[in-house]
């Protein structure tokens, strides 16, 4: 029986991730012009990213 916590710190990742990467995208947007565009894909390949974080680090549950 897994507890509560692992699927707390499975979404923690996952949303931390998404936002990391919306960041990262709006700070290059800014240097290019773009600030919205770029952070709107930045949470795409957040979330992306943080799926990926996520499985290697559970998928052993």
């Amino acid at each position: 029986m897994h507890s509560t916590r692992d699927a707390a710190v499975a979404g923690f990742m996952l949303v931390t991730t998404a936002l990391l990467c919306a960041a990262a995208g709006a700070g290059i947007g800014v240097l290019v012009g773009a600030p919205l565009a770029l952070a709107v894909v930045g949470v795409f390949v957040g979330f992306g990213l943080g799926f990926r974080l996520v499985y290697t680090r559970f998928k052993d549950i």
